[in-house]
């Protein structure tokens, strides 16, 4: 059994800031800058403001391989002479260009904690842009999930980032079974034209199989950063008698007896293969897995990220 979201959901507390979220209207907007460049004030200290410091292009020293290096960095001509695998660093630079890829599909229109799946991944286009633009760093976006994809060139500055934001809140969802195609959107992302970066693309991953393959494309010139968007009761069934699951990517309906313990636990177990293979295909393409779940703290969440991220990367 195929775990689906069920359609009923629990409402979201009246004083929650980011409940609807997703519709983007310019107070929400304000409250959830608010609140995110709060939360940032006293963390993410020092040069880099930024989400991370870019690769760089200017050639810096030359150092021993160790496990976890980008073997795209490897110096063959040192590591010759040398007889034993060296890195050759570059001198990270201070701006960076970020693009964010935000899936629209039907499955994120679910939510039965603190906010909707779609909510929770706007909010998190929202804290990329906002740390990105700290610095004066470049953003630009991309939407999977409309029949004509949203798309705006990264450039720096707030009027930019509020059209960006104004545009992955406006742009109506997808509502029809089967017309998202996550693989290609990724695959669009991917464009060589484009210059070395961070490249975020903000899923719940419940696609069709293909799309770790263009991750893994995608990892090939950029930094990816895969952040998975989850539900709680994506990963287990509460017991509440019948209920009726219907799966939004493809319309289909089955009512299931919760009371069945057995039952529960083949949904439980199922939901955790799934998960396990969506993170599977992530590391497997090279990218960074972030999880947010709509019954934590999500800022905390990317927060923490970036930190252990920066603390990872100042070890090389």
């Amino acid at each position: 059994m195929t775990p689906s979201p069920p359609t009923a959901q629990s409402p979201a507390p009246a004083d929650d800031p980011l409940q609807g979220a997703a519709r983007g209207n310019a107070e929400t907007l304000r409250r959830l800058e608010l609140m995110v460049t709060r939360r940032l004030d006293g963390y993410l200290q020092g040069d880099y403001r930024g989400l991370i410091a870019g690769h760089g292009t200017e050639l810096g020293e030359t150092r021993q391989y160790q496990a976890g290096d980008d073997v795209r960095r490897i110096d063959w001509n040192v590591t010759a002479r040398m007889g034993e695998p060296h890195i050759r660093d570059t001198i990270a630079d201070r701006e960076l260009e970020t693009w964010v890829l935000l899936d629209r599909s039907p499955s994120l229109d679910f939510g039965t904690a603190l906010m909707e799946k779609s909510d929770l991944a706007f909010a998190a286009t929202a804290a990329i842009g906002f740390l990105t633009a700290r610095a004066g760093n470049r953003i630009g976006f991309l939407m999977a999930g409309t029949e004509s994809t949203a798309s705006l060139p990264a450039r720096s500055g707030r009027r930019h980032l509020q059209a960006l934001l104004h545009r992955a809140s406006s742009t109506p969802r997808a509502t029809e079974p089967g017309s998202i195609d996550l693989t290609a959107s990724i695959r669009a992302l991917a464009t060589p034209h484009r210059p070395r970066g961070l490249a975020v693309v903000i899923s719940d991953f419940l696609a069709p199989a293909g799309w770790d393959h263009e991750l893994r494309r995608l990892a090939t010139r950029h930094e990816v950063l895969a952040i998975e968007v989850v539900d709680p009761r994506e990963l287990e069934l509460p017991n509440v008698g019948l209920l009726v699951l219907e799966d939004p990517e493809t319309g289909r309906r089955r009512t299931v007896q919760t009371g069945s313990a057995k039952l529960r636990q083949r949904y439980a177990e199922a939901a955790a293969n799934q998960r396990d293979t969506i993170a599977h295909g992530i590391s497997g393409a090279g990218a960074s897995h972030l999880r947010l779940r709509t019954d934590r703290d999500w800022l905390g969440d990317i927060i923490r990220w970036v930190e252990t991220s920066r603390r990872a990367r100042g070890r090389r």
